[in-house]
């Protein structure tokens, strides 16, 4: 469950986990936008990173980056987001384990590029499906080794699934709606009975679940509430050192990818606010960053151009949602005006800082789905068309005399903005839209139960676009009014789109996925169940001081933000010392 965030920024399988939503958002703009903690704070903060960094015998205390230091450094920093101080937790089940917890200790059995729809083998050497697409069997890798020395089997995976079914509210990915059993015909086989042919259940268990040892968890009842303080893996790192304001993580002298990892140490420094990590990030402290920084070429790049890189590749559509319950927003041609009535490029040149680009009709993230786009989209963008919009509002009822509130968080600075940008331009439809920025818990809970007239928010991409349609139109994620609605929050219910969103999930044939896209992004386009707005930024500064071998938009092997996982551990796997 995926609320995704950037602000949504994927680390589970479906989207409803609004604590993962919650901490991605404030990794990025939100809380950059709240420059808070200067003066003594920021001289506090400052000293007592670089006295963390020392006693764990890395960083440099030179403000400025050498990229001649003599000897190599091994030693990786990394700054994920504004996590505040860390409690010591690494289960991967539990609701806010620390970073690292997921990938470079628990692995998954499959790993996902999101940027480019690639699969590769991970805890598994291979995967298959029936004929009818009923049951899924994966192959092991054979020669994995737990980090206590014992070994990796079928066991553990039969386990895992087992103990995620006896403890519901560790099945974050919803994975037991769809299984009917589990087997492990041997010690490198594990088969999957499904109830109904799933596709999409490859990646709700191979990439989205992470895998822990029979031996250990047996005896420790419900893991979303085991601290799981001192964690055995199979992943390349070991946990270090452990302190409320650090995580350090050393290497896994018996990883079972040869020769890897090349960083022998990864340490996470915690942060209270950006502007100390800004400061931090700018003096080449940090190898690897994931923060929104304004005007980033000047206060970063310029400060060393040969070292200092960032990527923001798009994640997801962000959108304006409308109760479809409700007047006027049930009345297509109320969607259409507000849709062409809307300035989104403003909201991505002013509100969004020139990072986050207008986003597709089609609500596919582009150019990563581009293999997916409808060849009759091809040139589709959105355009503001105000004298259009005026013309298709004179068609509606319910909008006049009529004040409509529009839902954003309170903080969450950029959306603020983009909701203001969307109330002067409906003022110009005779539309009174009044900005309504709340609490978070007041703001999920309001989606969930419908109760509000808009709302901005994010959607829940996966490797292909199905994941993003399922959850945000699927009729059996919505409910009805004042009932609890996982995500589809605009309540959009509709025979065609369930039609096709089966007719994909049902199906092995990549050509019967795709068509079933096209019709999808048919329904998006014409229809707009909810309208997108921009598309979220990745976040991602890294520099090229004491490590090569990054992702960028030339070789995006991964997603390359550090508060992505699993994507995290596959580019530490592939970075090298300079």
């Amino acid at each position: 469950m995926i609320p995704n965030l950037s602000k949504a920024f994927k680390t589970k399988a479906l989207p409803f986990d609004t604590a993962d939503a919650k901490r991605s958002r404030e990794s990025g703009v939100a809380v950059s936008h709240s420059k808070v903690g200067t003066g003594m704070f920021l001289c506090s903060c400052l000293v007592i990173f670089g006295m963390l960094l020392a006693a764990c015998g890395g960083g440099s205390t030179s403000t400025q980056p050498s990229s001649s230091t003599g000897a190599k450094s091994t030693v990786l920093t990394v700054n994920t987001s504004i996590t505040g101080t860390y409690t010591r937790t690494f289960s991967p089940f539990g609701t806010n384990p620390n970073p690292g917890a997921r990938g470079l200790v628990y692995e998954t059995l499959l790993y996902f590029n999101a940027i480019n729809g690639n699969v590769t083998p991970w805890l598994a050497s291979s995967y298959k499906f029936s004929d009818d697409a009923k049951s899924l069997t994966f192959t092991l890798r054979q020669g994995v080794k737990w980090s206590d020395g014992q070994a990796f089997s079928s066991d553990d995976v039969l386990f895992t699934l087992n103990m995620i079914k006896q403890y519901p509210a560790a099945d974050a990915n919803g994975l037991w709606t769809y299984i009917d059993s589990v087997t492990a015909p041997d010690a490198n086989t594990v088969t999957l009975t499904l109830k109904q042919p799933y596709t999409p259940i490859v990646w709700r268990v191979g990439g989205q679940t992470y895998i822990v040892s029979k031996h250990l968890w047996s005896s420790v009842g419900d893991p979303t509430k085991y601290a799981d303080a001192n964690p055995v893996g199979t992943g390349p790192y070991l946990v270090n050192q452990f302190s409320p304001q650090l995580v350090d993580y050393k290497k896994n002298p018996n990883y079972w990818q040869p020769g890897k990892p090349a960083v022998t140490e990864v340490k996470y420094p915690a942060f209270n606010s950006n502007t100390n990590s800004e400061l931090l990030m700018d003096q080449g402290q940090f190898d690897w960053s994931g923060i929104f920084t304004p005007n980033i070429e000047k206060t970063f790049v310029s400060r060393d151009p040969a070292h200092y890189h960032y990527w923001f590749p798009s994640a997801a559509p962000v959108m304006l949602y409308l109760n479809l319950t409700k007047a006027p927003f049930n009345q297509l041609p109320v969607r259409q005006a507000i849709s062409s009535a809307l300035d989104r490029q403003k909201m991505y040149q002013v509100a969004e800082s020139g990072y986050e680009p207008v986003a597709s009709p089609t609500g596919l993230v582009l150019p990563n789905n581009s293999a997916y786009l409808d060849p009759q989209y091809s040139n589709t963008t959105f355009t503001q068309d105000t004298a259009k919009a005026k013309q298709l509002i004179q068609s509606a009822t319910g909008v006049s005399g009529k004040t409509f509130n529009l839902n954003v968080v309170t903080g969450w600075t950029d959306w603020v903005t983009i909701c203001q940008i969307v109330a002067a331009n409906l003022k110009d439809l005779g539309m009174n839209v009044t900005v309504n920025p709340i609490s978070y818990d007041s703001y999920v809970a309001d989606l969930q139960n419908g109760n509000f007239d808009m709302a901005i928010s994010w959607t829940n991409p996966g490797p292909t676009p199905y994941y993003l349609f399922d959850t945000l139109l699927n009729s059996k994620y919505t409910a009805a009014v004042g009932q609890k609605a996982n995500s589809n929050w605009q309540r959009w219910k509709d025979a065609e789109t369930d039609q096709l969103l089966n007719q994909y999930a049902t199906s092995t044939d990549q050509t019967k996925q795709k068509q079933a896209i096209y019709g999808l992004e048919k329904i998006m386009v014409d229809s707009l169940p909810s309208i997108p707005l921009v598309y979220g930024a990745t976040w991602y500064e890294y520099t090229t001081t004491h490590f090569t071998g990054w992702p960028d938009k030339d070789n995006p092997y991964a997603t390359p933000s550090p508060y992505t996982y699993p994507d995290a551990e596959v580019v530490i796997l592939n970075l090298k010392p300079v």
